[in-house]
């Protein structure tokens, strides 16, 4: 992937890659966006199934 490898610029991996860097940067963008989304999803229903356990968390003995 583009952005694994620092050793090279953007410029260079999508040129050689044959895509354009608004399209790499257009791809990261909409990752991101999306993996924050996923991440606020997955807290509130941590958050909820917390609530559920009256607060507690672990196995009972």
């Amino acid at each position: 992937m583009v952005a694994d490898h620092h050793r090279y610029g953007v410029k260079r991996l999508c040129t050689i890659l044959g895509i354009a860097r608004s399209s790499f940067y257009y791809w990261r963008r909409t990752a991101v966006a999306a993996r924050q989304a996923a991440d606020a999803r997955l807290a509130a229903r941590i958050r909820a199934v917390h609530r559920e356990a009256d607060g507690t968390s672990g196995s009972r003995p």
